[in-house]
């Protein structure tokens, strides 16, 4: 199995969840299960070359001009990583299957996690750091929604947001940091970055690059100062903090650290900011993890200062605390799932996470108390367990590293935090499970079935396994894994049991020793810190988060009231002063083409365009004025475009125009005649003046590019040169807009439909409001003509509408050669179906409506769609076109084009797209009293008149 199809496996079945929960729970949880399950087989499918040293690639050109392609690489730390991701997450699918109440929308949850291990996975793989970018926001935004899964509590909400706040920070400044370390290589390829060291080290934007990235991955593996969002994100459901915070989201950041660090460590700066910043995570985090109650608060703090452990290793820049730090990495993962698990179950079963409203479980629930006890004594450092291992070797290392001089504040402060670490296992332990039984349990507790404990059971068996054999169990992994991190010859170490007398040796009795007389002195220490003041940093966050509340309202509030016109003002004259300043204070060239003759037509269209513009700000209170004077703005410039020989444009202005102006005089109906003044006459003087000031420096800017040769050639040689050969098609217009630049065409329509659809939803939310009972109450105006619907327009709209149709037939099939296309044949067919709506009323026209109107544009989109899609099957890019010649007795040979297909739905858009805007507005209409007539072709004033009769 491919990398990519690896990775792209579990964002397609995020698909799955959600449909399979139809079927029950069971389906839902296996079938998710069988996803990951697949992925993981396909990861070690290639596991054996990697254990050989090999590296798998796999490469994929994406965008190669910004240097973004789909590029994945599988070694030694990706598989690592990889085979957590994916092992540890199947094991928290079939837990969190026993784990989640009924109520609980299950297939709602494994979406989130397909997605978020998609992310994770594709974060390890990536040999591409934009990609990786890519998937890296994505874990923040997926965990986002794990977190707040629970959305009935206002702790879930609040830690879902605080963990995104502060992690897409970070992740911020990691684009920019990932951003800098590819232009100082010139790839942004991870293999290249990785050979070029010395470049890297030796840029003068080394270090900026550095405090930019390792600020995204302290933010994301939860170090100090960063370290106060894990603990609140423990309010979302166990089955992710189980699997978030041991193995996948809190990992990414020591990941992306292992990842760079062949190319970042090394350097004083390396050292300090990261040797130092975990050190303080780690012994901050023990100390406060031994004086919490929550149990999962407690395995938060602990996991911070294991984080904290590992960011220690990696910043030592040695290659053999680098080989530790894997290894704890490891290790951390199993002891840590399993203890996370574990805390469910208690509070599943007992239904409360209080330590001090437990104890004495060990007889209740044997099962969860020997897996809590192996995994919490491997958590403490004890002998024959995975984490005596790991905790040895990073004690060797830290008596090994000099610290501004000083050989012995790493080894005493690494022995401190491993003192607190002892104790708040043990606490766990002791008063959790230890002492006599109660009798105020919320719940009664027992352990749960099956089901629930083999996940953290099978963990606390690798602990064990591991502990005792772990050259056997983890040695090739960590050898190659850690060859992957240090990027050379791996130095000495030893995985044993027994590494004889050393001063580690002395240093782990002393941390076990001094935890265990921390925790017999847990009830007075535990009192004086209750007691003491001490800086909360949930309560800093909220204050910080709070001014910077309060700031962006009052500068939104100061800024942004309402007032169009101020916005506008504002907007003219910081353009036009910034493009004066650059205008006159750059060394713009002269005229270098002479003007064209003016003739006596265009300076008459040029004053009928001033007057007629003129006017419409004049009289623009009278609606219905204005919108007439639009109209005849927008014809003189369908004139113009047909002087300066547009046909295709003139054909569009003018079909928008008519369209336009029918859909606001629709609108108009339900509006005042007339708007209010708002502006006093100082603010009108101020406001034409930035007006004409803003418009002549427009103006004047376009007639200087009028006037003046382009620095580059224009791209319309090449247009005129490819139109025929490369889109089949003589129109160059038509051929750019459906196959040059056919993608924009492609989202313009999207846009379309979507504004179509917004009238529609828009109307239809206020048909069912206060606003719209008011409409359909609204007295009618007495001053009507007396015939609804006259004759001569029924005649004459039936008549066109046959002849509408077949124009709009014939500039649709020319438009690839000639002026038209599928625009403006839908604009010309939508113009005769608003004909009918306007003679015969709307209740007669959607009488005999037979597609409705929705249906209509999302089968234009499926058109295009269909018709891009078709050229990857020619293994061509998106939308490109082809053509070819036919010939059918006994006509003559013609052409046919893809283009047409596309064409064909960028028609059924606009037709669509018009006709719902229509029938939305006209709803009001219709609802308002109208009452049309039933025999619109034959008009009977005498039958119409006894009618009225009857109804008074």
């Amino acid at each position: 199995m491919s990398l990519i199809l690896i990775a792209a496996l579990l964002f397609l079945g995020a698909l799955l969840p959600g449909l399979m929960i139809r079927a029950g729970r069971d389906a839902c949880a296996w079938t998710t299960a069988s996803v990951t399950l697949t992925a993981l087989v396909g990861l070690l499918v290639h596991a054996p070359a990697v254990m050989r040293g090999e590296v798998i690639q796999y490469q994929l050109e994406w965008m190669p001009v910004l240097g973004l392609n789909a590029n994945f690489f599988l070694d030694g730390l990706g598989l690592l990583f990889a085979g957590l991701i994916l092992g540890i997450g199947l094991l928290i699918i079939i837990y969190a299957r026993f784990y989640l109440a009924r109520q609980d929308p299950m297939g709602q949850f494994y979406t989130y996690l397909l997605l978020f291990q998609g992310a994770m996975v594709g974060i390890v793989l990536s040999d591409n750091i934009l990609l990786l970018l890519i998937f890296w926001e994505l874990t923040s935004l997926s965990s986002f929604l794990l977190i707040g899964y629970w959305k009935h509590l206002p702790e879930g909400r609040q830690g879902a947001r605080m963990a995104l706040a502060v992690t897409g920070m970070g992740g911020l400044a990691l684009i920019g940091g990932m951003l800098i370390l590819g232009n100082i290589v010139g790839s942004y390829d991870l293999t290249v970055i990785l050979e070029n060291k010395d470049l890297v080290q030796a840029s003068p934007h080394y270090l900026l690059a550095l405090i930019l990235i390792l600020l995204g991955c302290f933010t994301k593996s939860a170090q100090f100062p960063f370290h106060f969002w894990l603990p609140h994100a423990m309010a979302a459901p166990t089955p992710v903090s189980a699997y978030l915070h041991s193995a996948t989201m809190v990992k990414a950041g020591l990941f992306l650290m292992a990842r760079l660090w062949p190319v970042l460590a090394g350097t004083p700066e390396w050292f300090y900011i990261v040797a130092t910043t975990g050190l303080i995570t780690m012994v901050l985090g023990a100390v406060i993890a031994l004086f919490k109650d929550d149990l999962k608060a407690l395995l938060a703090f602990s996991t911070v200062s294991h984080l904290g452990l590992i960011t220690m290793l990696l910043g030592f820049g040695t290659p053999f605390a680098a080989v530790v730090a894997v290894f704890h990495i490891i290790n951390h993962a199993t002891f840590k799932a399993a203890l996370f698990m574990s805390a469910g179950i208690v509070d599943h079963e007992t239904h409360t996470r209080d330590i001090k409203r437990l104890g004495g479980l060990r007889h209740l629930m044997p099962v969860t108390f020997v897996i809590v006890t192996v995994a919490a004594l491997s958590m403490a450092g004890i002998p024959l367990f995975n984490g005596f291992l790991s905790k040895e070797m990073m004690l060797d290392a830290a008596t090994n590293t000099v610290w501004n001089g000083n050989p012995w504040i790493l080894p005493a402060l690494a022995t401190l935090g491993a003192l607190f670490s002892v104790a708040y296992s043990f606490r766990l332990i002791v008063h959790t499970f230890l002492g006599p039984k109660r009798t105020d349990y919320p719940a009664k507790p027992h352990d749960p079935g099956f089901g629930m404990w083999a996940s953290p059971a099978l963990l606390a068996v690798l602990v064990v396994l591991i502990g005792i054999m772990p050259a056997l169990m983890v040695g090739p992994l960590v050898a190659v894994a850690s060859g992957a991190v240090i990027g050379g010859d791996l130095p000495y170490y030893s995985l044993k049991i027994w590494h004889g007398v050393n001063l580690p040796l002395y240093l782990s009795i002393t941390a076990v020793v001094g935890g265990l007389i921390l925790l017999a002195l847990h009830r007075p220490l535990d009192a004086a810190w209750t007691k003491a003041r001490r800086p909360e940093a949930k309560v800093i966050f909220d204050a910080i988060v709070g001014e910077i509340t309060r700031g962006a309202h009052g500068l939104t509030d100061g800024l942004h009231n309402g007032a169009m016109t101020r916005y506008a003002a504002v907007f003219i004259v910081a353009v036009t002063a910034l493009g004066a300043a650059a205008w006159f204070g750059g060394t713009a060239p002269g005229p270098t083409r002479a003007a064209m003759d003016t003739g006596v037509v265009p300076l008459i269209g040029w004053v009928l365009l001033v007057g007629a513009t003129a006017c419409m700000v004049a009289f623009h209170h009278n609606r219905l004025l204005a919108l007439v004077l639009m109209g005849i703005v927008g014809l003189i410039v369908s004139i113009a475009f047909v002087y300066m020989s547009a046909p295709d444009l003139a054909l569009t202005q003018i079909s928008v125009e008519v369209v336009t102006v029918i859909l606001l005089l629709l609108a108009l109906n339900f509006l005042p005649k007339t708007t209010p003044t708002e502006s006093s006459k100082a603010r009108q003087w101020r406001d034409g003046t930035i007006a004409v000031i803003g418009g002549l420096a427009v103006g004047g800017l376009a007639l200087a590019v009028l006037l003046s040769d382009f620095s580059q050639d224009s791209i319309s040689a090449f247009h005129l040169a490819n139109s025929k050969p490369g889109g089949g098609g003589t129109n160059v217009v038509n051929v750019i807009l459906v196959d040059f630049r056919g993608f924009d065409t492609f989202g313009e329509i999207i846009v379309l439909g979507i504004a179509a659809l917004v009238i529609f939803a828009m109307t239809e939310s206020v048909l069912t409001s206060p606003v719209g009972a008011r409409l359909r109450q609204r007295p009618m105006n007495p001053d009507q003509a007396g015939d609804r619907h006259p004759l001569m327009m029924v005649i004459a709209t039936r008549v066109m509408m046959p002849i509408a149709l077949m124009v709009g037939v014939f500039i649709f099939l020319r438009g690839h050669n000639e002026p038209g296309g599928g625009f403006i044949a839908g604009l010309v067919v939508a113009i005769a179906l608003v004909m009918q709506h306007m003679a015969s009323g709307f209740d007669w026209a959607s009488a005999r409506q037979r597609f409705p109107y929705h249906t209509i544009i999302a089968l234009g989109i499926f058109a295009a769609a269909l018709t891009g899609i078709g050229s990857w099957l020619a293994g061509r890019p998106f939308l490109t076109s082809n053509y070819g010649y036919f010939q059918i007795p006994p006509m003559n040979k013609f052409e046919l084009a893809t283009a047409m297909a596309f064409d064909v739905g960028v028609f059924l858009c606009v037709v669509g797209a018009v006709m719902l805007a229509l029938e939305s507005l006209s709803r009001f209409a219709h609802r308002a009293g109208e009452r049309p007539s039933p025999y619109p072709m034959d008009i009977d004033p005498s039958r119409d008149s006894a009618q009225i009769a009857k109804d008074a």
